[in-house]
């Protein structure tokens, strides 16, 4: 008894990620617009209705391990012990989630690049991308704020969480419809990581006196 919500989670995410990926083999196929819902289904051997359990709209699929990684950043943020600053605190929680999770899941398997394929020539991918966008970012932004309460105001850690998001996106935008190598695209993060850091430094400079 003990062992069954763990089968249950595991059977869901073997779903999701069967959902996922035949999504992700159709839409470049065919085309995103050309897909339907019942397409992907069937191509992931499941019925619409266990579609819509999961997903609740055909956009939802791209951005499924985005969501994910939003949620484990967050938690990794909520569980800092506060020894670092929050730009640290930044850096090593986006360093580790974008070298692996990210890289791992959506760089590899190509998931990125057809996103941002789809962003740039889909109007409902765009709206939905924007609105995920600036979910993300409040979401952290938050996050970030209870983590230093007395060391960052709102503005501070939203201007921190945006650029440094803003940094990586633009470094992904510019490599990944460029090159189709992991390692380059490994690398532009890497820099893009390094690059906003630098920026964070006025912050964590600020955010060492308390706030009265």
């Amino acid at each position: 008894m003990t062992t069954e919500p763990g089968l249950r989670e595991r059977k869901k995410k073997r779903t999701r990620t069967a959902l996922v990926r035949a999504a992700i083999a159709l839409f470049t196929e065919q085309g995103y617009e050309q897909t339907t819902v019942a397409q992907i289904a069937a191509a992931a051997d499941v019925s619409t209705r266990t579609f819509f359990d999961h997903f609740p709209t055909k956009e939802d699929v791209l951005f499924m391990h985005a969501t994910e990684r939003t949620e484990l950043v967050k938690h990794m943020i909520e569980s800092c012990d506060g020894s670092e600053t929050p730009g640290e605190l930044l850096v090593r929680v986006l360093k580790e989630n974008l070298l692996t999770t990210v890289w791992n899941q959506d760089i590899v398997s190509g998931a990125v690049t057809l996103r941002l394929k789809l962003i740039k020539t889909v109007p409902a991918i765009q709206a939905f991308a924007l609105q995920r966008l600036l979910e993300v970012e409040e979401q952290l932004t938050d996050a970030l704020c209870a983590a230093y309460p007395d060391r960052l105001t709102r503005y501070e850690a939203a201007v921190m969480v945006g650029s440094t998001i803003g940094g990586i996106l633009g470094a992904l935008r510019l490599t990944v419809l460029d090159h189709d190598d992991p390692e380059k695209v490994r690398e532009s993060l890497l820099q893009a990581i390094d690059v906003t850091s630098r920026g964070l430094r006025h912050f964590d400079t600020a955010a060492s006196v308390p706030l009265s």
